[in-house]
């Protein structure tokens, strides 16, 4: 089993129950069942309208796509390639094969400054380190600025959605969370705070300001990373990240591999894709760029830069030539606002980071398939396709899941932590992987296919309607497909081809 982390420290991947049973319990919240629905709905709806505004999205889509591939298929040369341009820009690269490297690394850098506390941007690859917790232990406090993660910190909870973490949360519930714990984090919520959206912000704003203007760390990570010139960028809507990343003395970046482009001419096409499809919105109101340190104490950006370049099993995905394609996400989430599975589970259910459809793909692989929740993470689906249509980089999500769905059955050959191994079968698959030798052999033997036909035929009126044994769990929900009175090709004989019936 991979050692690789992504994201809920408190529920580890082998602690955490399977997909099936988590689910369950969600979808029995009326609360969360109803804020997920009206979040998820209201966001896509704006989203059509943003995209049906651009003539050619389709070639955009298809332009993010190629260009991620590129960068993929070439990732040893551009990662080289942005080391060089960091470092010639002031900056210092370092690399982290895993989470746990990576959170020594930052935490050495924060400690060499003597600072006990940080501001923290919002970033998927800290969250997916478990950076905060990390630093916790080692006596630093890091503190998120961004909206509904500072919502998520203060109520002690954990993100469920990839752009609104606080998803989960309706606005009586966060005026409760900032009433009862800011003044145990800094600035208390000011007195008679109501659930008004224009006082919720205002009682965040206030709060965070005296972190702003007193903090000399900053962490972030970045929506992409320029090779040709070493600039990093990050877009956001609240301005939150502009601060974090032009105050502090001091700025960590912690990035994942994949998310390199190779010119600034690529940008083009992800700062049109990525905002219409996340916010809904034709650019973000932040776009926040730099390239390496500024030499004043009067402008504006750090004086010291480090970026953490993070694999935590990036290669191991990058070596699956199916899996791979996860590897192009640019983190929009526009895929957990179409699934009709996230809409009803939530993102708590899938034991990541990365919720949704995307989090069924990427956490197995980042992790391996081995642990329970990761097993059935890639059932998380109906295999609809709606994923699939929205994916600005259009990622073949039902491809991939059926892939590790016969990775979890079959077992087979894969690459962890940088090994090719041979995997074993998942446990509690024994019954589906008999089913699909005798579907196989049946199949490869017309004979056989043919006189189980017409068994099944003149026995219909005898068959259950639910399966028994392991396939009640299918049946329990679904419809057994009725036996046709005759197999297709005794139909065919019979009426030959369908002419004579015809007649």
């Amino acid at each position: 089993m991979s050692g690789t982390f992504v994201g809920m420290p408190v529920f580890p991947p082998s602690a955490h129950p399977a997909f099936p049973k988590a689910a369950h319990d969600a979808v029995n919240d009326r609360t969360l069942r109803g804020n997920l629905r009206h979040a998820t709905h209201t966001i896509r709806a704006k989203r059509a309208k943003a995209v049906a505004e651009v003539s050619d999205w389709a070639a955009l889509r298809e332009a993010g796509k190629r260009i991620k591939d590129h960068t993929l298929r070439h990732l040893d040369r551009y990662l080289v390639q942005l080391e060089e341009s960091v470092t010639a820009a002031g900056g210092i690269v370092h690399w982290a094969a895993d989470a746990d490297e990576a959170n020594r690394i930052v935490a050495h850098l924060v400690k060499m400054t003597g600072e006990s506390e940080v501001v923290k941007v919002k970033s998927m690859a800290t969250q997916e380190i478990g950076l905060n917790e990390a630093l916790l232990e080692e006596g630093i406090h890091a503190y998120e600025t961004d909206l509904a993660e500072l919502i998520v910190q203060l109520g002690k909870d954990r993100p469920s959605h990839i752009l609104v973490p606080a998803i989960h949360r309706n606005r009586g519930e966060i005026r409760d969370i900032f009433r009862a714990e800011m003044g145990e984090w800094g600035r208390p919520a000011p007195d008679g705070l109501t659930d008004t959206p224009a006082e919720l912000a205002e009682a965040a704003r206030l709060h965070l300001r005296e972190k702003f203007l007193r903090a000399k760390v900053g962490i972030s990570g970045a929506n992409f990373m320029v090779a040709e010139t070493g600039t990093l960028v990050v877009v956001e809507s609240e301005g939150n990240g502009r601060m974090c990343l032009t105050l502090p003395e001091t700025l960590i970046s912690v990035v994942g591999i994949e998310k390199i482009v190779p010119t600034w001419r690529d940008l083009e096409v992800f700062l049109q894709t990525l905002p219409r499809s996340s916010t809904a919105e034709r650019m973000n109101p932040y776009t926040s760029t730099w390239t390496g340190t500024t030499d004043s104490e009067t402008a504006d950006g750090p004086q010291t830069f480090h970026l953490v370049l993070l694999d935590n099993g990036r290669t191991d995905t990058l070596a699956d030539e199916v899996g791979r394609q996860a590897l192009r996400c640019i983190r929009c989430s526009a895929c957990l606002n179409v699934c009709p599975v996230y809409e009803r589970a939530g993102g708590h259910a899938y034991g990541s980071v990365y919720p949704g459809p995307i989090g069924a793909i990427l956490s197995p692989q980042l992790r391996g398939t081995q642990s329970e929740i990761d097993a059935s993470l890639p059932y998380a689906s109906s295999l609809c396709g709606a994923c699939y249509e929205v994916c600005p980089v259009a990622i073949d999500i039902p491809e991939v899941l059926v892939h590790l769905r016969e990775r979890v059955v079959e077992g087979g050959p894969a690459t962890r932590q940088g090994n090719k191994v041979v995997l074993r079968p998942a446990k509690g698959h024994a019954a589906e992987r008999a089913a699909m030798r005798a579907a196989r052999w049946a199949f490869t033997h017309p004979g056989a296919l043919r006189t189980g036909q017409r068994l099944a035929s003149r026995t219909r009126r005898l068959h259950p309607r639910t399966l028994p044994g392991p396939g009640k769990a299918w049946s329990a929900t679904r419809d057994l497909p009725a036996v046709p009175a005759e197999p297709f090709r005794d139909w065919w004989q019979r009426t030959n081809g369908g002419k004579e019936g015809a007649k």
